[in-house]
């Protein structure tokens, strides 16, 4: 019997329909980790719900009438078995988070100009390689996360998410970041990581708000002088790629806190790295260095953790 504004169906209780308790509205429906390989036909009497989450089941399909829950603001359909979504995911028009992954996706309808209030979407761990067009019409879109895919390339309209402020693209095939990228004035975070990034672009300068930028287990050889610009940038991770050199541009970063930079073909370092007034750990590690500068005392006199 649903009796609370949270129903949670884990138990083996029969669900009610609503028309027995009148006006009472289920904002949340919750079958995390129930094992269900099949939707309980109960479930569709609750329209007015405005959470619904399945995380975690054994569920392959989507029933006709998921589709008719217009108050749906969040829909978890994540860690499960499901290939195809269709086209009436479209009809959820007050979506505000929307989660995908991991499940077994190879594309995913154009619908999205159709959910104009979405704010988080989480496509991770699928079989994308591809992003419907529509959702460079996701204007409200704060969170975009396309990690464990099979991305080669992003488009460039990504530039156009102006809302974004975290993007998650690590674990793919990602050789290149759009230059329009550097149309994001909001972006705070972006992760990535284990791609085969060999540059970046030059217009990353322009994200000013970046606090932090993840590119461990790339093939970056060189950074670009515009990457100075980033002053409010707090940790940047460079771990596992291929610099021989860092821009001495890189003083500008005076927010820095943290520079992971394991793992390079670094021999030598600009000073002026040195004098970064909020650097607090400097890692080295498996690099071609022999000494220091001995500027670098001095930054470890000032407190700041360097490992060599």
């Amino acid at each position: 019997m649903l009796h609370q504004k949270t129903a949670d169906l884990r138990g083996p209780a029969l669900l009610e329909a609503p028309e027995s308790h009148p006006g009472r509205v289920h904002a949340q429906l919750n079958l995390d980790g129930c094992n269900l390989t099949r939707w309980p036909d109960d479930l569709q009497q609750f329209t007015d719900t405005h959470l619904l989450s399945v995380y975690d089941n054994a569920l392959s399909d989507l029933p006709d009438w998921l589709w008719n829950f217009r108050h749906l603001t969040t829909l978890n359909l994540s860690a499960n078995r499901i290939s195809v979504i269709p086209a009436g995911l479209g009809r959820l028009q007050a979506l505000q988070m929307l989660d995908l992954g991991p499940n077994q996706f190879g594309t995913l309808p154009d619908v999205f100009a159709n959910l104009p209030a979405l704010e988080f979407l989480y496509l991770s761990n699928n079989r994308l390689s591809t992003l419907p067009d529509s959702v460079r019409s996701l204007k409200a879109l704060r969170y975009l996360n396309v990690t464990d895919n099979a991305f080669q390339t992003l488009p460039g309209w990504v530039g156009e998410l102006n809302s974004l402020t975290e993007f998650r693209a690590y674990n793919n095939q990602i050789s290149a970041l759009p230059d329009e990228i550097g149309s994001l004035s909001r972006l705070r975070e972006v992760y990535v990581m284990k791609n085969h990034l060999t540059t970046l672009p030059a217009t990353l300068g322009s994200c000013t708000r970046l606090e932090k930028l993840m590119l461990q287990g790339n093939q970056l050889s060189t950074l670009p002088d515009e990457l100075g610009l980033l002053s409010a940038l707090t940790e940047l991770d460079l771990r596992f790629n291929a610099l021989e050199t860092l821009p001495e541009a890189l003083a500008g970063m005076t927010g820095l806190r943290f520079l992971d930079l394991r793992a390079n073909a670094l021999s030598t370092l600009p000073e002026v790295l040195a004098h970064l007034p909020s650097l607090e750990k400097l890692d080295l590690r498996w690099n071609r260095l022999i000494t220091l500068p001995s500027a670098f005392r001095e930054l470890e006199k000032r407190g700041c953790l360097i490992y060599t």
